[in-house]
Formats: structure tokens, C-alpha cells, sequence
């Protein structure tokens, strides 16, 4: 197996920010304390009526690429993790190759929501050690507001907008990305779901729009924090034992932004302190597989994260899927 090296990290968030205050004046039964209280967050950013996913993802890949010092045309593989794509055809790797100007990359999307970004690393990393190219660009972006009901209270509290991005390539330059591991439960996969426009609820109609069958819906939400909490701590666990190293040995982790409760309960789990968690949800909130790429990249350029430290992240989502990566900076 080949060394798997990150050149290069970019996030970009939208200007808009949309605070509790904002969503309180929207009539929605809620406050800022009841918000904060249950899940951390405290504003999140929103894209603009005429932005796409695909522009947020470009804004962090020329980042990414920039802090790498190679060139879209260089590229060849785009990875685009995203639950919500500019359109179901083209995919959203189709859209930013060609803002991107990368005309030798392939590219495809991964739909594994929040967990995307660690299957992107994970599917780029396999494709590396098999020299189907020299560089692959991997992108978590979401546009969450496109999906999300605001008039319920229970799911459009936690939503945000952005877009992580990472570089990769193989060899000794570069900071090392360990191992990654990926897992799904297709099985225990309701919980979280956005049933309308695929073929389960086809074709779309006045009536599944009145519905609502095209809203991000989130069933058994207690049940979910449980087993997700569950799965993140196996998941660090996993990627420590891999590497042969001890939890105490990871400088950071950088996990999904779910819920800062669960974080917290995470930290419990494993013993260890929750300043050494990495958290954006209070100014970003959950921005789905963009999420944990978003909070890598400004650990990286805030100096948080600094030569020769120890960093794992775990992700859980929809899906049910879940996994974690480990990386050496």
C-alpha cells in the first residue's frame, strides 16, 4: 500500500449567517437559549438564492489546490460527497469539473451524507494505490437549506451551508492520511431521509410537494443520538487500534458537527478532554458532508493543528453509514 498524503485543505462557508434570533422571528416555536441548550449552535450559514452546491465546493477546491501549489488540470479524480446536488444528472462532480477547468479529472458523487467526506477519502485513497492518477481533489458540500422544512423546528435548527476540500496524492511529501475506514447499516437507514425526487415517491406532484416529501424528515431522533454516539466512539476506536496507537495518543479530534451534546458525550465515552474536539456547529451548525472537511481546514489554518499531530475523525450519518479517518500532520 502506497502513503497517501493530503497537500492541501480549502473551506468556504456563505457570507449570509442566519442566527436563532433570525429563526425566532420567523415565528418558529423556539429560542436561542432552547437551541443552544440542545445542540450548540448558535448561527448557520445560508447560500444565496442563486447559489448551488457546486460554487461553494469550487470556492474550497481553489483553496485546496492553491495550498497544495498544483493546478485543476493536474487533477485526475474529483470525489464529490453531497446529499444535495446542483441536479440528480449531471452529477455535482460533472458541475465543478467544469468551473474547476480540471478537463482530466474523472468524477463522481458519493451519497453517504454525513459520513460523505471519509468515504471520499477512503474511495480516493483506493483509486491512488492503484495509480489510476497522481492527484484527486475530494469535496464534502452541501446547500442544506434547499432541503430542510422551516416551519419545523425539530430539523431546521440544525442545518447550514458550505464546503470542505482536500487534495491528495501519494509518496513522501505531504501529511500523512494513516488509514480510513468506512461502515453501513442499510438496514437501520430510515431514520433520516429525504424520500421525495427518487423513484420512491415518483413522479413529483403537486400532492407529495403539499406533503412535504421533499424535506430532509428526521424519525426517532433520541433512538438516533444513542446509536450514533455509539458509533462514533467505535469508530475512533477502530482507527487508533488500526494505527496501533492509543486514544490518549490523538491530539485532535475532528469529528461531524452533529449536536454538541453528543460530542460532548463522545469525549465522555472515550476519556478524553473535549478541548481537544475541534468544534465549528456553534457558528456553522450541521452542514451534512461538508461538515468535519470544513472544521479540518480551519483547524489547519488557525494553527490548531500543528506539525506531527495525531488527528482523528469520526463521522456518522443518514444512511446509516459511519467511519473515521486518522491522519499524521
Amino acid at each position: 500500500m502506497k502513503s497517501i498524503r493530503i497537500l492541501g485543505t480549502g473551506s468556504y462557508v456563505p457570507p449570509k449567517i442566519l442566527n436563532n434570533y433570525d429563526l425566532q422571528k420567523m415565528g418558529l416555536d423556539t429560542s436561542h437559549d432552547w437551541i443552544v441548550k440542545r445542540t450548540g449552535i448558535h448561527e448557520r450559514r445560508i447560500a444565496g438564492d442563486d447559489v448551488c452546491t457546486s460554487d461553494l465546493a469550487l470556492e474550497a477546491a481553489i483553496k485546496a489546490l492553491n495550498m497544495a501549489g498544483i493546478t485543476a488540470g493536474d487533477l485526475g479524480l474529483i470525489i464529490f460527497a453531497t446529499i444535495t446536488p446542483d441536479t440528480n444528472c449531471p452529477a455535482a462532480a460533472n458541475w465543478l469539473q467544469a468551473k474547476l477547468d480540471a478537463p482530466n479529472a474523472v468524477n463522481f458523487d458519493i451519497t453517504a451524507a454525513c459520513s460523505g467526506f471519509i468515504y471520499a477519502l477512503n474511495a480516493a485513497s483506493q483509486y491512488l494505490n492503484s495509480d489510476f492518477c497522481k492527484y484527486a481533489l475530494v469535496i464534502g458540500a452541501e446547500v442544506m437549506s434547499r432541503v430542510v422544512n422551516w416551519s419545523d423546528r425539530t430539523t431546521c435548527i440544525l442545518w447550514g451551508d458550505g464546503a470542505g476540500a482536500a487534495v491528495l496524492t501519494t509518496g513522501d511529501k505531504g501529511h500523512e492520511l494513516l488509514s480510513s475506514h468506512i461502515h453501513t447499516d442499510g438496514a437501520n437507514g430510515q431514520d433520516l431521509q429525504v424520500p421525495g425526487g427518487g423513484s420512491l415517491v415518483t413522479p413529483i406532484t403537486h400532492d407529495s410537494v403539499d406533503k412535504g416529501a421533499h424535506y430532509l424528515k428526521m424519525i426517532e431522533a433520541n433512538a438516533s443520538f444513542r446509536v450514533a454516539v455509539r458509533h462514533f466512539i467505535e469508530s475512533a476506536r477502530e482507527a487508533a487500534r488500526f494505527n496501533g496507537i492509543s486514544i490518549e495518543d490523538i491530539n485532535w479530534f475532528i469529528p461531524h458537527q452533529a449536536n454538541n451534546r453528543m460530542t460532548q458525550a463522545i469525549a465522555k465515552g472515550l476519556e478524553v478532554p473535549y478541548e481537544r474536539f475541534y468544534i465549528t456547529i456553534d457558528r456553522y451548525g450541521n452542514s451534512s458532508s461538508a461538515s468535519c472537511a470544513i472544521a479540518l481546514d480551519e483547524a489547519v489554518r488557525d494553527g490548531s493543528v500543528k506539525p506531527g499531530d495525531i488527528i482523528c475523525m469520526p463521522v456518522f450519518g443518514g444512511g446509516l453509514t459511519w467511519g473515521s479517518a486518522l491522519i499524521r500532520w
